[in-house]
C-alpha cells in the first residue's frame, strides 16, 4: 500500500509540473578576459515548439516604440537613441536577449510564480510597458548598467497576456551587463515592486527569486577543484577514485537551484582567459553542460515536432568589442554578428534569418588515395 501511494503521489507530480508547465530552463552566466573584455552567455531553453529563436531583429537609432502592443490603450511612448539587434521568437519584436551599439546587453530568464507585474492604470498609462517593451527601452535608450538603474524610477510594468508569444505566460527576471563589467539583476515582484540584485559572478537561472538563490548557495561551501584526500579508518585507508573529486555533490539535474549551482561554480573555477574571444569560446564550452536534450525534459508522448533540443539556442555577447555570437539546436557552428559593422543611423530595419539548415555540417577529413 506505501508503494502504491507513493506511485500516486509521483503521478500526481509528475502530471502537475511536466505536463502541465512550459519547460523554460535557461542559464546565464558571465566570463571576463585578461583585456578587459566582458562575455555574457546564456542558453534558451523552450520546450513548447520551435519558437525560431535563430532570427535576430536588428533595429536602427531614432525608431519610434510603444510600451504596450495593444493599438487602444494608452502607454509610455519614446524614440530610441540607439541602435540594437535583438533574438526574436514567435515573430515578435523582441526576445530572451538583446545587444545594443554600445555594449549594453539585456536578457530575460522565466520566473514563474515569483514575477508579479503592475496592474495597467489610465493614471500611470504614459509611464506603462510591457516585459518586451522594457527590454526595447533599455536597448534603445541607455549606454550602460548605471544609466538603467537611475532611470528605473520612471516607468511601470504592467502585466500583459502575450498568446501570441507561444501562448506561453510572461513571468521574467532580467540580467543587465555592459562593457565596463557592470551587471544587475531586474526583478518584478509584489504587483509592481523593482528589485534590483548584484549578480553572483554574473551567474542568473530561473526561479525562486535571485536572493534565495545566493542563500543556497551556502550549502555549497564544501566544493572544491582539490582532489579530495585519503581519510585512514584503523588499518584502512580510504582513497578517492581520482580527479574531479572536490566536486562531489555538485548537482548534475536541470532544476533552476541545481543549474544555478552549476553554473556558478563552472564560472568560479573558470580557467584564465588572455582575450575576449577566449571568453567567447570558454562561455559555449561551459554553457555545454546545461544543453538538454529534448527527451530528458519532455514526456515522450509530448514532444513538440520539429525539435532537437530543449535548449533551441545558445548565445554570447562580447561586450567591449560588440560582437553577438550564437549557435542553434540545428546547428551548433557558431554565428557572429558585428555590431560595430552596422550604420545604426542609417540601417533599415531587418530580420537576419540564420537560413544555415537544420542538419549540423560536417567535414569530411577520411584520407582518399593516401591524401
Amino acid at each position: 500500500m506505501a508503494n502504491l501511494k507513493t506511485k500516486n503521489l509521483s503521478l500526481i507530480i509528475y502530471f502537475v509540473f511536466v505536463l502541465n508547465m512550459p519547460i523554460l530552463a535557461c542559464t546565464g552566466i558571465t566570463l571576463c578576459s585578461k583585456d578587459g573584455g566582458f562575455v555574457v552567455g546564456r542558453t534558451v531553453e523552450w520546450a513548447l515548439s520551435n519558437a525560431h529563436l535563430n532570427d535576430i531583429l536588428v533595429v536602427p537609432r531614432n525608431k519610434k516604440f510603444r510600451g504596450l502592443p495593444q493599438e487602444s490603450l494608452q502607454c509610455k511612448e519614446w524614440t530610441g537613441k540607439y541602435g540594437f539587434i535583438t533574438m526574436t521568437a514567435y515573430g515578435q519584436d523582441f526576445g530572451p536577449d538583446g545587444l545594443n551599439e554600445n555594449g549594453l546587453y539585456v536578457g530575460v530568464y522565466y520566473l514563474p510564480n515569483y514575477a508579479d507585474y503592475a496592474e495597467y492604470s489610465v493614471e500611470d498609462a504614459k509611464k506603462s510597458l510591457s516585459l518586451g517593451g522594457l527590454m526595447q527601452w533599455v536597448l534603445s535608450s541607455f549606454k550602460n548598467v548605471d544609466e538603467v538603474i537611475e532611470n528605473l524610477d520612471g516607468i511601470k510594468v504592467v502585466q500583459v497576456d502575450s498568446k501570441e508569444y507561444g501562448g506561453a505566460p510572461m513571468p521574467f527576471h532580467m540580467k543587465i551587463a555592459d562593457d565596463r563589467g557592470n551587471s544587475k539583476i531586474i526583478e518584478i515582484v509584489n504587483n509592481g515592486e523593482i528589485k534590483i540584485y548584484d549578480p553572483f559572478l554574473g551567474v542568473i537561472t530561473n526561479a525562486p527569486t535571485y536572493d534565495w538563490h545566493l542563500t543556497n548557495l551556502s550549502n555549497y561551501l564544501n566544493l572544491s577543484t582539490t582532489a579530495s584526500t585519503p581519510k585512514s579508518f584503523g588499518d584502512y585507508t580510504i582513497k578517492s577514485f581520482g580527479g574531479g573529486s572536490g566536486l562531489l555533490g555538485l548537482p548534475g539535474d536541470y532544476t533552476s537551484p541545481s543549474r544555478f549551482v552549476r553554473a556558478a561554480t563552472l564560472t568560479a573555477t573558470c580557467r584564465p582567459l588572455e582575450t575576449s574571444t577566449d571568453a567567447v569560446f570558454e562561455s559555449f564550452r561551459i554553457l555545454d553542460n546545461f544543453n538538454i536534450p529534448i527527451g530528458a525534459q519532455v514526456p515522450a508522448d509530448k514532444i513538440p515536432e520539429k525539435m532537437e533540443s530543449v535548449t533551441q539556442i545558445t548565445s554570447s555577447s562580447d561586450l567591449k568589442n560588440r560582437v553577438y555570437y550564437f549557435h542553434t539546436m540545428g546547428n551548433r557552428n557558431i554565428r557572429k554578428i558585428e555590431l560595430n559593422k552596422i550604420d545604426f543611423a542609417t540601417v533599415k530595419e531587418t530580420v537576419i534569418k540564420d537560413n544555415t539548415g537544420s542538419i549540423q555540417e560536417i567535414k569530411d577529413v577520411t584520407p582518399i588515395d593516401g591524401k
